[in-house]
């Protein structure tokens, strides 16, 4: 079953969309090694979410998806990657582009398997790697994952009854086209679907999406998942609050989300803590926003909020000490 799943996710990428996309899976080194605290077994992988980046720009002034946690990560001893995947497809397309990098890793390092670390649509993302290539993946750790879709993307695919309209979707993949130049990769080796990764995120795609691989979500609405199987660790962490600081440029917008994921709050502004539920929950209510999770923008955050790099070298020790 696992490898007719693999074959027709292939199979889409042949139907009109190019196969030749490049790995690009950057390992992130520090020369001022300071401890073992972070010092996994296994890599860390981390995999960014929509409309999702490793690095655009070049110092200064560069930007980093995953702002100053891998740089952190490093210090503390862990062996860590970014990975590069397409902005805007389907939760298909990019896990044959994170399978495709995860080879890679193992086959560099020499390691088995990977830690994988998925945020937003990058919480199914490394659910399909898992479900394809579960003996390559020894633990799964889900960021706010879309694991029961986004009531925001369900509404944006219901726009003039087309899911998004032709003229919506082309200014999407325009835009998905100039985040991959941005990194100084070359457009065309990185499909673009906005389409696909609208229904991949909405909750209806979600829903069938977990039908072909429910490993780790919760079989409630909002309960735990299970917390292993087929010897893969599932965690997850996520927050639940949309305005943090005022500074920070995209709380406006995650103020308006907010009140389409649940006029009630309890979520980050794109994706309910229901949602985000996914395998052993380490924390569902931090008081951080979808951008806040990964230290977005530049750091800011609310004054009093733990601070996400602390997170992330946190649950890094605690892979260490499970023994992965």
């Amino acid at each position: 079953m696992q490898k007719l799943i693999r074959y027709l996710a292939l199979s889409m990428i042949a139907m009109g969309v190019s196969t030749s996309y490049a790995s690009n899976t950057t390992q992130v080194k520090d020369n001022n090694v300071t401890s073992t605290y972070a010092k996994t077994k296994y890599p860390m992988v981390f995999v960014h979410g929509v409309a999702g980046f490793s690095r655009v720009g070049s110092d200064p002034l560069g930007v980093d998806y995953w702002h100053q946690i891998l740089p952190d990560l490093a210090r503390n001893g862990a062996n860590v990657w970014a990975t590069r995947l397409s902005p805007f497809n389907s939760n298909e397309i990019r896990g044959e582009q994170l399978a495709q990098q995860v080879e890679e890793i193992i086959a560099i390092t020499g390691q088995p398997k990977v830690n994988l670390i998925g945020h937003s649509q990058g919480g199914p993302t490394i659910r399909y790697v898992a479900g394809i290539m579960p003996n390559k993946v020894a633990s799964l750790t889900s960021v706010s994952g879309t694991h029961k879709g986004s009531p925001v993307a369900s509404l944006i695919m219901k726009v003039d009854g087309t899911a998004l309209g032709s003229a919506g979707a082309a200014v999407v993949n325009f835009f998905s086209g100039a985040i991959t130049w941005a990194q100084g990769l070359d457009p065309k080796s990185y499909p673009h679907d906005a389409l696909a990764a609208g229904r991949s995120i909405s909750v209806e795609g979600s829903s069938k999406f977990n039908t072909r691989f429910p490993m780790g979500v919760p079989t409630t609405t909002c309960g735990e998942g299970n917390y292993q199987e087929k010897g893969i660790y599932m965690y997850s962490f996520s927050g639940t609050q949309a305005v943090t600081n005022i500074l920070d440029p995209l709380d406006p917008l995650f103020a308006g989300t907010s009140l389409i994921v649940d006029i009630k709050g309890d979520n980050d502004g794109m994706v309910s803590r229901c949602s985000a539920k996914f395998g052993r929950t380490i924390r569902d209510n931090l008081p951080w926003n979808h951008a806040d999770e990964v230290n977005q923008v530049l750091g800011l955050k609310s004054l009093f909020a733990p601070d996400p790099i602390d997170i992330y070298r946190q649950h890094a020790n605690r892979l260490k000490l499970q023994g992965l």
